[in-house]
């Protein structure tokens, strides 16, 4: 199991999420190639995040790429800036400026090996 984080990104967390709902459970190297295409701005964020921790799989776990899968991406609120515009007659509108965390936790699953059906031998040939 590795982890990587990535704090205080400046969009809303609600934002994000958008993207990384589509990516739980996905192999990395298919959720990397539909990052690629993906036309949102926390896409490129996310898939630097999801490398990074591949990265740190081959370093330290000595694990192949194809191997790895998603297991989770979370993404938390974040510090808000709060600023304020200035309005009419001397008062001053809210501005929220939003920001996130986004975490990731990559698995090594097994890969799939098919067992051999065995053929018996029917008792007339024998």
């Amino acid at each position: 199991m590795v982890t990587a984080h990535l704090r205080s990104y400046r969009q809303s967390p609600r934002k994000v999420r958008l993207v990384a709902g589509l990516l739980g459970g996905k192999s990395v190297t298919n959720a990397l190639q539909e990052l690629t295409f993906l036309d949102k701005r926390a896409s490129l964020p996310i898939k630097k995040l999801i490398e990074s921790a591949v990265a740190n799989a081959k370093n330290t776990l000595g694990v192949e790429v194809t191997n790895l899968f998603i297991k989770e991406l979370r993404v938390d609120k974040a510090p808000v800036l709060k600023r304020s515009m200035p309005r009419a007659r001397g008062s001053a509108f809210p501005i929220h400026k939003h920001s996130s965390h986004i975490s990731v936790i990559l698995v090594e699953q097994a890969p799939v090996v098919k067992a051999k059906k065995l053929v018996k031998a029917k008792a007339s040939e024998a």
